[in-house]
């Protein structure tokens, strides 16, 4: 009885702590990059082509032009001086939200 009573509490604790980690790993997950840029809809944002093309007449050069998940637009590339950078824009003004620079 007292074998069964540790067999039912072993599996009841392992069975919490496998949700536990695996709610933890699923936050992790969706808290890689939480940036929010705009809460504006998408007919105010400035068109995608026109912003690439000013970044790159800036000197940027464009590896990868996304729109996150946070509303941003997201490039990866170089800059003028040739430093790798991963950017975020606010795509209503064009301001810079989060920057990386290698």
């Amino acid at each position: 009885m007292f074998t069964r009573y540790l067999t039912a509490f072993s599996l009841t604790a392992m069975a919490a702590l496998t949700l536990a980690a695996c709610d933890g790993g699923s936050m992790m997950q969706s808290g890689q990059d939480s940036t929010q840029c705009t809460t504006q809809s998408q007919e105010n944002w400035m068109e995608k082509e026109a912003f690439r093309e000013r970044l790159e007449k800036d000197g940027y050069e464009i590896n990868e032009f996304n729109v996150t998940d946070g509303d941003c637009y997201e490039i990866s590339g170089y800059n003028a001086q040739q430093e790798r950078v991963e950017i975020q824009f606010n795509p209503v003004d064009g301001s810079i939200i989060k920057q990386d620079v290698d």
